[in-house]
């Protein structure tokens, strides 16, 4: 247990680090970018979002998904049903082509996932998940104090 810091911290930073690659090559054949993923797979999982709703569940700052949903408008993949409400608490709503790619983009994440996750029993994974998740918690809350 002496080298919990850097296997910690090392395992985590590789883990991101591969998030990112595999997201960077996969959107590639899209024609998209890493950013774009979540909001994407979010709306297709969820239907309608909000912009504040996609920040949540994304966990990314309001700028970041701002710049995504302002691209993803532009380029045909979705779409804000409302011009009466405020802009960042209007559903957003994925067009065809964004249902399209969505579809795909699922169905890549559940391949990888899978693939992630091979010789974890369902058991395991929860146990891996539930230690994650107290974790996460944990750290944010010395954050917090800061």
């Amino acid at each position: 247990m002496d080298e919990r810091f850097g296997t910690f911290t090392v395992l985590i930073a590789s883990i991101s680090r591969s998030i990112r690659r595999i997201k960077t090559h996969e959107m590639a054949s899209f024609g998209l970018k890493s950013p774009h993923v979540s909001c994407l797979y979010y709306l297709y999982r969820n239907g309608g979002l909000t912009a504040t709703e996609l920040c949540d569940i994304c966990d990314e700052d309001k700028a970041s998904i701002s710049r995504s949903i302002k691209y993803l408008e532009d380029q045909g993949y979705l779409i804000c049903k409302s011009s009466s409400q405020k802009r960042y608490l209007a559903p957003l709503e994925l067009t065809e082509k964004g249902m399209e790619i969505g579809e795909q983009i699922a169905e890549r994440i559940d391949r990888i996932l899978n693939a992630a996750g091979d010789g974890l029993s369902d058991e395991g994974r929860a146990v891996l998940y539930d230690g994650l998740e107290l974790v996460n918690r944990n750290l944010q809350y010395i954050c917090e104090e800061f």
